[in-house]
Order: C-alpha cells, then sequence, then structure tokens
C-alpha cells in the first residue's frame, strides 16, 4: 500500500468515524443520580448551589473541619478508602468539582481560577472556618493557591501529589494513556477518540495511575465509567485537559503561602523530580514526604498510612 493510499483510507474511515462516534454518544443510556453512596449507604448525599451550579457533597463525623478534593476525571469517591476512618477524629467533607463526579457540568472554561474560585464559594456558602485541606492532584493543588492568597478560612493544606505542571500528566502513566492524552488536545480528532469510549481502555489508563492496580476498586472504576455516559460530561473534561496548561500558574500563588503545608508524593507519582523541586521550593517552609508503593491516586493505595499522615499534621497545627 502506497503511502497516499494510505492517507486516502486513513481520512475516509477518520469522516466516517465522526458522526459514527455522534451516533454512539446519542444511543448511550443517560445515567441516573444515585440516592445513596455505593461504599457508605449511610452516608447522606447532599447538593449546594453555588451561583447556578449545583455540586455534590458529603459530610460525616465531627470534630476539626476536613475538606477532600480529588484529582481531574475522577470525584469524591476516590476517598472512599479514608471517609469512614478520618469520621471518627473529624467533620469530613468532600466534594465533586463542578463538571466532576454527580455536580452539574457547566459550560465554562476548566481552568485553574475556575475551581478555585468554585471552592472559595464552597466554604463561603457554608460558612466553614479552620479548614484543613487534604487534595490530591488538582485536588492538591487548588487549596495551595487558595492558601496563597491569603484566605481567613483555611488553617492547613497537605497537597497530595499536586498536578502543577504540564497538562499531560497522566500520558506519563502508560502508552494506552499517552496515546489518548496526545489525541485529546486534537481538535475534532480528540473530540471523536473520547466518544468511542470502552470500559478496558478507561481502566487501562486508570492503571497508569496506580503502583498496583489491584489497588483500583472494580466499583470505583465502574462508577467512573457510568458518570462519564453523562450528556456534556466529556466535552467537559476534554475541556480541562486542553486547559490543564493553566495549573502551571499555581507556583506563581504559593510563594504567599503563609499556613501550615504539608506535600506528600507518590513514589511513582508523575511528577517528574524537577516538577517536585518546583513546587517545594515555591512553598515557604513545606514539608515533603515521600510513600513508596503508591501512584498518583495515592488515596487508593495508601489510605491508613495518609490518614495516619492526617492526624499528625492537625496534632501539631493545633
Amino acid at each position: 500500500m502506497t503511502l497516499s493510499t494510505f492517507l486516502t483510507v486513513f481520512i475516509i474511515v477518520f469522516i466516517a468515524m465522526v458522526p459514527l462516534s455522534l451516533i454512539v454518544e446519542t444511543l448511550r443510556p443517560k445515567p441516573k443520580k444515585p440516592d445513596e453512596i455505593n461504599w457508605g449507604k449511610d452516608i447522606p448525599i447532599q447538593y449546594i448551589d453555588l451561583d447556578g451550579t449545583k455540586v455534590r457533597y458529603i459530610k460525616v463525623g465531627n470534630g476539626p473541619t476536613l475538606v477532600l478534593l480529588h484529582t481531574l476525571r475522577t470525584q469524591l469517591d476516590i476517598f472512599q478508602k479514608m471517609i469512614p476512618e478520618l469520621g471518627k477524629s473529624f467533620t469530613v467533607y468532600a466534594v465533586d468539582f463542578p463538571g466532576h463526579g454527580w455536580s452539574d457540568i457547566p459550560k465554562k472554561d476548566y481552568t485553574l481560577d475556575f475551581f478555585v474560585d468554585s471552592v472559595e464559594r464552597f466554604l463561603v456558602k457554608l460558612d466553614l472556618h479552620d479548614v484543613i485541606f487534604t487534595g490530591v492532584s488538582i485536588g492538591g493543588s487548588i487549596p495551595l493557591v487558595i492558601a496563597g492568597k491569603n484566605n481567613k478560612r483555611i488553617k492547613g493544606v497537605i497537597s497530595l501529589n499536586p498536578y502543577d505542571y504540564d497538562g499531560k500528566g497522566p500520558a506519563r502513566g502508560n502508552l494506552v494513556a499517552n496515546f489518548f492524552m496526545s489525541i485529546i488536545f486534537l481538535p475534532i480528532l480528540g473530540e471523536t477518540f473520547m466518544r468511542m469510549r470502552i470500559r478496558i481502555i478507561e481502566k487501562i489508563i486508570f492503571q497508569g495511575g496506580v503502583y498496583d492496580p489491584n489497588n483500583l476498586p472494580a466499583s470505583f472504576l465502574e462508577e467512573c465509567f457510568v458518570v462519564g455516559e453523562r450528556p456534556g460530561y466529556l466535552a467537559g473534561f476534554i475541556n480541562l485537559i486542553r486547559n490543564s496548561r493553566s495549573f502551571v500558574q499555581a507556583h506563581d500563588s504559593y510563594k504567599t503561602i503563609s499556613v501550615p503545608t504539608l506535600v506528600i508524593y507518590g513514589e511513582k507519582d508523575w511528577a517528574t523530580q524537577e516538577d517536585r523541586d518546583k513546587t517545594l521550593s515555591a512553598i515557604p517552609d513545606a514539608e515533603l514526604e515521600i510513600i513508596n508503593e503508591s501512584g498518583h491516586f495515592i488515596t487508593l493505595e495508601k489510605p491508613e498510612l495518609l490518614n495516619n499522615k492526617i492526624k499528625e499534621f492537625v496534632q501539631k497545627i493545633t
């Protein structure tokens, strides 16, 4: 087959895939919001309106206020192995970002500033004070930026694998993730491939975020896949990825952080040593810990160890 023939066939197949992907997306069953948390059936699901955008959150326990923030493309369930135990010592809030989980999917640009503003509105709407943030990935970067703004509602930050580097972090997980993260930046082609999603491919991509794939609960993977069936969800995710470079600007805010800060990286997190050094050098007096045998989705791999770290950190600053 000559090069020109190959290109012709590729163009024909691609042109055919565009309408096919739209048909596939249209025919997908639209998921219904769950009435309960599958890993915590006694935990009430709540929603709060943030200027027209309803976001899902849960609240459990009693004690110092702990707010948990998840990664890109996941939801509050990424803390499912931690929340039951944390609720014995803290008043725990876990929230789905706009465009994630079962929160509304507003037609916005999903930039760093958008998420920072959403989280700050969440604190104000619930009138939370002396907040200790624990977030992972973009959920680890957002509270650092909020702390850098000298928000008086924050008492301390534990940032897990902060995602404050280039926009292709997940591509460092494995070859499949690399392929899709490269495609997603291309107009039309990115949307087309993302519509043709299947469970096994998504599972492999998620596996690129852990040290041991056995640490990914099947129910969590299924929940994330089903959520991705929501109308507008994939468009929102693509928008987030294409705006993820905006998270690099997070470093500009770090230098003015004055609250106690602990940064924890999984040994096999996507962040390079250069990324880690840049983050640590930007945060005044930040403490650093590395947790072995863990990757980006560290909350699913080392929940007991992280819970202990949180308790130690809070005891130290109170």
